[in-house]
């Protein structure tokens, strides 16, 4: 029978506690979100909707093809050269999504003959972006340069080191001032995916490169979605005008897919003038961590440390993760559940994002509810 061997991998994902199903939310909910990357709160503010309605008007429903023939619009440009100013990079390209921003990037650095250096916690789509590439890829342990320096050593041709800036399941910071000196000791790029960092590391939000001192450099790339902090959707590509160009003509993720739609570029445009207009809400995300991290781990559950705006909860099994977050569900609390094979380690956990919207009172209420509910 065809995909006769699906069923087969169905009853297997049931007895390993991994079945993933989908939850359509209402647009109105009186659950508290702690589930979504809406770091500073900006998915629903009345400017970036505006802006998201305006492109509409404007542009219309979508951009009516791929970048290169018709799906650039004087809106896609003036957003390019926004975040590139904003990030501190000569040049910007936008995609229809961070995943098509990272294959994108990846495999146009990774050709054949060259080495791609990769992180043992990297986000899936770094990590497809290395499957997809023609260079040979090393994965090596997890935030650790001298593991970088040794792959780089051993390799006589070209080559990259991929990384995240911040890793998604602990929400720790990558090493980018050890991994950029590794780097550069064998004459390396280093292409960092700053996704969480975006909009909560670094002046006024500026992402985790801008604050290792490495905006701009010469030999760093730096891809980021569009979809957290700023609220809206799709990826960009930030570095040299060089490698941008090079983009724009080797990518396929850029060349053959339709363009980001203009109601997304125009609610990601105005959502970072507006966070360059109150910087201070990236500090707050990075607050709201530490208070959720400080009052979990207070009650004495099992918390990992934020370096920028994911807190996570360390749960003793699949099983167990899955009825907890169910459990903060009913009591009110929107929580993420992340399991195998989502986590590289195989350890599940209560995943859990700080917005900067969140009162005080609405992190004690979180606290409580995931404390109440604990297994």
């Amino acid at each position: 029978m065809a995909f006769g061997w699906i069923d087969e991998q169905a009853r297997a994902r049931r007895r390993a506690g991994l079945v993933r199903t989908l939850r359509p939310r209402p647009a109105d909910t009186p659950l508290l979100d702690l589930a979504s990357n809406d770091y500073l709160g900006l998915t629903r503010h009345p400017e970036v909707v505006e802006g998201a309605t305006e492109a509409a008007r404007t542009w219309g429903g979508g951009s009516t093809g791929s970048r290169l023939v018709t799906g650039t619009t004087a809106l896609h440009t003036e957003l390019e050269r926004a975040l590139a100013a904003f990030c501190g990079f000569e040049a910007a390209l936008v995609f229809s999504s961070g995943y098509a921003a990272n294959l994108a990037a990846v495999t146009a650095l990774g050709p054949h003959g060259s080495l791609i250096v990769s992180d043992a916690g990297n986000h899936a789509s770094l990590i497809d972006g290395c499957r997809l590439a023609r260079g040979e890829t090393q994965v090596v342990g997890h935030a650790d340069p001298e593991a970088v320096r040794k792959a780089l050593a051993a390799h006589a041709g070209a080559a990259i080191v991929v990384s995240d800036t911040v890793f998604s399941v602990d929400g720790d910071r990558a090493p980018l001032t050890a991994l950029a000196e590794a780097c550069r000791e064998h004459g390396a790029g280093l292409v960092v995916d700053d996704a969480h960092g975006l909009g909560v590391l670094g002046d006024g939000g500026r992402g985790a490169p801008y604050a290792a001192g490495l905006a701009g450099a010469e030999d760093v790339v730096v891809t980021a979605t569009l979809s957290k902090s700023l609220g809206s959707q799709g990826g960009v590509v930030l570095g040299p005008a060089r490698v941008i160009d090079h983009l724009v003509n080797a990518a396929r993720t850029f060349i053959f897919d339709t363009g980001l739609a203009p109601a997304a570029a125009g609610a990601a445009l105005a959502a970072l003038r507006l966070l360059e207009r109150a910087p201070e809400r990236a500090a707050r995300a990075r607050e709201v961590a530490a208070e959720l991290y400080a009052r979990l781990t207070a009650a004495g559950l099992d918390a990992v440390r934020p370096d920028a705006a994911v807190v996570s909860v360390r749960a003793p099994s699949p099983e167990r993760a899955v009825r907890w977050a169910a459990d903060c569900r009913t009591a009110g609390l929107a929580v993420g559940c992340f399991r195998p094979p989502s986590v590289p380690d195989g350890i599940s956990r209560l995943r859990l994002t700080a917005r900067a919207d969140l009162s005080g009172a609405e992190i004690e209420r979180a606290v409580r509810v995931i404390g109440e509910t604990r297994p």
